[in-house]
């Protein structure tokens, strides 16, 4: 038989999940922290996480020593609602938090593409690999911006590219946007699917059976890590 390519734990509540997933992050920035004096932590926007970052904000950590990032970003301003990094700062970067230094991915160059050379400079400064990473996972099997079938997919889903970032564009993203590639996503000392209800569970599920990556990118995830990948979910 062959081994679940997930690892998951199902909470009762999105409350809960909360909870749980911020005191796994907190403990591996602490391990990461007291090894290295420093620790990274990149996180996912949307609804979903805003209740795990406004727990995470409170942990009782030296964030004075913590580097967050982004795992992806739309190529928007922050003061565009749809800012990823706008989200951050107002879940995450206040409380205990508020000392944590943030590394935005837009630079504010046109296009993404105009804006990746100086946004790849920007995180080959920080700690890698990242002590914790925390994915989503959208109704089509998208992680990250690695969306079904985008120009960029075989790029940003390649185990064996050197590139940390890809520029992305996909008629499902709407925006333009600037994505981690898939070496740090695995690189990560933890690596999370933060997920809820009903229908995304079934999305895992598929995503876990055969068939084409391109057309479910979490599947680049699930098959290239080397552990299962822990999935935290809540009806």
């Amino acid at each position: 038989m062959t081994a679940s390519p997930i690892a998951l734990t199902a909470y009762p509540d999105a409350d809960a999940l909360a909870r749980a997933l911020a005191v796994h992050v907190a403990e591996a920035l602490r391990a990461r922290s007291a090894k290295d004096g420093i620790a990274a932590l990149a996180v996912s926007g949307g609804r979903t996480p805003t209740r795990f970052l406004e727990v995470l904000s409170n942990a009782p950590i030296d964030w004075t020593r913590i580097i967050v990032t982004l795992v992806d970003e739309r190529w928007v301003p922050e003061t565009s609602e749809r800012s990823n990094a706008a989200l951050v700062r107002h879940h995450l970067l206040k409380n205990a938090a508020q000392t944590a230094r943030f590394v935005p991915l837009c630079t504010g160059a046109p296009t993404p593409e105009d804006g990746l050379a100086e946004a790849e400079k920007t995180v080959e400064a920080l700690p890698l690999p990242f002590a914790a990473m925390v994915l989503g996972m959208g109704d089509d099997g998208h992680t990250a911006s690695f969306f079904p079938h985008a120009e960029a997919l075989p790029v940003a889903i390649d185990p064996r590219t050197p590139a940390l970032l890809a520029a992305v564009r996909a008629e499902a993203a709407g925006e333009p946007r600037i994505t981690f590639t898939l070496p740090p996503v695995l690189a990560a000392d933890a690596l999370f699917l933060h997920i809820e209800g009903a229908g995304k569970r079934a999305v895992l599920d598929k995503a876990c059976e055969a068939g084409p990556v391109e057309d479910m990118p979490i599947r680049a995830v699930l098959r290239h890590a080397a552990r299962p990948l822990d999935v935290l979910w809540c009806p």
